[in-house]
């Protein structure tokens, strides 16, 4: 239980917690959460980051504690009374407050800006981003009751790579989030809820997903009958979500929601405005955008209806498992990746870092490594030697790589080498690096490969259409009471 001595609650029928003001001036709820802490009339709202969950039930919690034990036997004068949060929503067994509530939508607000976006009707953004906290908090609870963590040691790497691809140190980057208002301990949580969900997304979903080899046979056939025609769209789209055993009445209503946004779309309102005020899908911030996809990455239903529109034209309502949609063709471009390559033959030395080899130590040897081969010693002797990957038997040899097969930061490390040419040691979540490129070849994809490809972008188009069927029910069985109104 959580206590503060002195504190005392009003509350509205359980959904409100106010800290009485005692002596002139004690500040609410300080050492709960100073976060939480709110000046009349209108909550203060943080531009970035999201209030973490159990924050929120603790502030419910110290509220009934204090009203449990505190109790004053008169109500407190109305002047003394000053209003921290209030529950706008119930999700199973956990809240989401007000608070929680305007810090999303401040940041929703400043991204529709940055993005030049015309902002939606304010009661209607906050109902909508209302609806994607519950929805994100349903998935963090699954995750939670079956077995999902993310360690503090995955946390640091995934921070460091951040870090990296924005070409900052840890402490530049630091020093940058705080600067644009964000806690860094904020941006940890809201990382480290991102990896959870994404991962909840992959056990749950795409490892469930199977491609037979006639599916295969068959998009390998239909993709060399049109590899003459556009096949990349770049799209936006507008999801409203059915509930799995909608009554007659709810699939009107939520028909009729898709008809008001279309017409809204044709009257000549911005469709990322609409977008984000109607659609329920996790793009609807970002004004719908899906981006460029290619055909087979495209879901079958979608790919019928933009066969049928030009840039800058609208669908008219698709209904599909999920609900209903409306899309958007905004560019189309020519045939996809060809099957022709770029490879490269590579070979590295890596140093893993531990207890005993610092980050510091592991570029220094490698220096040190690179200065003697460049003087002449075999790169491969030293790998055999040195070496802490399983191709150090082989010289530190990896044959032939195509574009995608190392990690990010790897393949940039060779991506500009001129063949023989060695890199300055390169960092990746394994450890440090020396690349070196022995050659360089264009190649067309072997069968196997072409079969690998078919099967990642079949896996891809079922994915989408699997994973917001999957949301659609995990939200189903959900308890949800929802409290906006209230107050």
């Amino acid at each position: 239980m959580i206590r503060k001595p002195g504190l005392s609650c009003v509350t509205d029928g359980g959904t409100r917690c106010g800290a009485v003001m005692q002596n002139g001036g004690a500040e609410p709820f300080a050492s709960l959460a100073g976060a939480l802490r709110v000046s009349l009339p209108e909550p203060t709202r943080i531009g970035h980051g999201l209030m973490k969950s159990f924050l929120a039930f603790a502030l419910a919690l110290a509220c009934g504690a204090a009203l449990a034990q505190n109790a004053p036997q008169e109500p407190a004068p109305a002047s003394r009374v000053a209003l921290v949060d209030r529950i706008v929503a119930v999700v199973n067994k956990e809240v989401i407050t007000q608070f929680e509530l305007s810090q999303r939508v401040d940041r929703v607000e400043k991204e529709l800006r940055r993005r030049g976006t015309p902002l939606p009707d304010p009661g209607e953004m906050q109902r909508g981003v209302l609806e994607r906290l519950i929805t994100e908090k349903v998935q963090m609870q699954f995750a939670k009751e079956t077995g999902i963590r993310v360690e503090d040691l995955d946390l640091d790497r995934t921070i460091n790579r951040v870090a990296e691809n924005n070409k900052l140190s840890l402490t530049e980057f630091r020093q940058k989030l705080e600067s644009d208002g964000v806690r860094f301990d904020q941006f940890r949580e809201e990382l480290r809820n991102e990896i959870t969900l994404s991962r909840l997304r992959e056990r749950e979903v795409n490892s469930k997903i199977t491609v037979s080899d006639s599916e295969i046979d068959t998009f390998l056939a239909d993709q060399a009958e049109h590899k003459d025609t556009a096949t990349e769209y770049n799209i936006a789209h507008i999801l409203v979500r059915v509930p799995e055993q909608a009554s007659p009445e709810q699939l009107q209503t939520l028909r009729s929601r898709t008809e008001e946004a279309l017409k809204r779309i044709k009257d000549g309102s911005d469709f990322a405005q609409v977008a984000a005020t109607y659609s329920d899908a996790p793009d609807a911030l970002q004004g719908g955008s899906m981006g460029w996809r290619s055909q087979e990455r495209v879901p079958e239903l979608f790919v019928a209806a933009l066969a049928k529109l030009k840039p800058g034209e609208v669908s008219d309502i698709l209904r599909s498992p999920a609900g209903f949609h409306v899309l958007k063709l905004v560019d189309v471009r020519g045939a996809g990746a060809p099957l022709l390559v770029d490879q490269a033959h590579i070979r590295h030395i890596l140093i893993r870092t531990n207890e005993l080899v610092s980050e510091e130590d592991a570029k220094r040897k490698l220096l040190q490594l690179r200065e003697r081969i460049v003087n002449g010693t075999s790169f491969a002797e030293l790998a055999r030697l040195n070496s802490d990957d399983s191709s150090a038997s082989r010289g530190g040899d990896l044959g032939w790589i195509y574009p995608g097969d190392t990690v990010p930061e790897f393949e940039r490390g060779f991506i500009e080498l001129k063949p023989m040419e060695i890199s300055q040691p390169v960092k990746t979540p394994f450890g440090w690096h020396l690349i070196q490129v022995l050659e360089r070849r264009t190649t067309d994809m072997s069968s196997d490969r072409q079969r690998i490809e078919a099967r990642k972008a079949l896996l891809d188009r079922k994915s989408d259409e699997a994973y917001q069927e999957w949301l659609r029910q995990l939200r189903d069985r959900a308890y949800v009471e929802l409290r906006l109104q209230e107050g």
